[in-house]
């Protein structure tokens, strides 16, 4: 059974309306329907996983969230601006500014130190270097690793560098997070300890949003998304 979940009077950070994803042949033809009229509403400090077998569309879903992706037809309201038709330089500004990615792979730069690393994404919103160094070591000391600023990621340990990869994720101050397998590179025990991490910040009053497969991490969040050929089959407060 499907049960949106009300808003109590939340603020919205993202509200998608009859949301759709075709992915077309060279021809013109439709390939596939990813999404099929999707209608989801989060909002503001809610931890949401996003599920559903492979082909499901919830990495359609996620994309489009993460204005990686443009809809085919539909509208995408993030924290009030209409994201649904930006041209690319305006989504990807914008993508800057409101989102925080934290990926499977961790995706930090080799050749750069941890807070080199966190200041990255401040460097492409101009911020003036004192300003963002000194913003790169609050997040890095916030995740536990204030002692090791100048070490590079393969100087640390797998759950280390998915710490700066979150840092990295807050230094923006961004209107949501979205975490992609967070995990999915990590052992049981460093596994539970980035998420009770991910979970800290949710306490703290972030969004939150989780592609996870495993129903374990899922029952760690409020609110579960699950999609099935391209729609929203349940939408459930846990």
């Amino acid at each position: 059974m499907k049960e949106t979940p009300s808003n109590n009077g939340a603020t919205t950070i993202a509200d998608l309306r009859g949301i759709s994803k075709t992915y077309f042949k060279p021809d013109g033809s439709p390939l596939v329907k990813a999404l099929r009229e999707v209608d989801l509403r989060i909002d503001a400090g809610q931890y949401i996983a996003i599920m559903g077998a492979s082909g499901s569309g919830k990495s359609t879903l996620m994309n489009i969230l993460g204005c990686l992706d443009r809809p085919t037809a539909g509208t995408y309201h993030l924290d009030g601006e209409d994201v649904s038709s930006l041209e690319d330089e305006a989504l990807s500004s914008i993508r800057g500014r409101k989102i925080g990615f934290v990926f499977q792979a961790f995706n930090l730069i080799t050749e750069l130190t941890i807070v080199e690393n966190v200041e990255v994404p401040l460097f492409y919103q101009a911020m003036p270097r004192r300003d963002r160094r000194e913003r790169a070591i609050d997040h890095l000391q916030r995740v536990g690793l204030g002692d090791r600023l100048t070490h590079r990621p393969n100087e640390l340990s797998g759950g280390q560098q998915q710490r700066v990869a979150i840092a990295r994720a807050l230094a923006t101050e961004p209107a949501v997070i979205m975490a992609d397998e967070p995990t999915g590179n990590l052992d049981t025990v460093t596994g539970a300890e980035v998420l009770q991490l991910i979970s800290d910040l949710h306490d703290r009053g972030m969004t939150i949003l989780m592609v996870t497969h495993d129903d374990r991490i899922a029952k760690r969040c409020e609110r579960i998304v699950r999609l099935r050929d391209g729609e929203i089959e349940s939408d459930l407060l846990h």
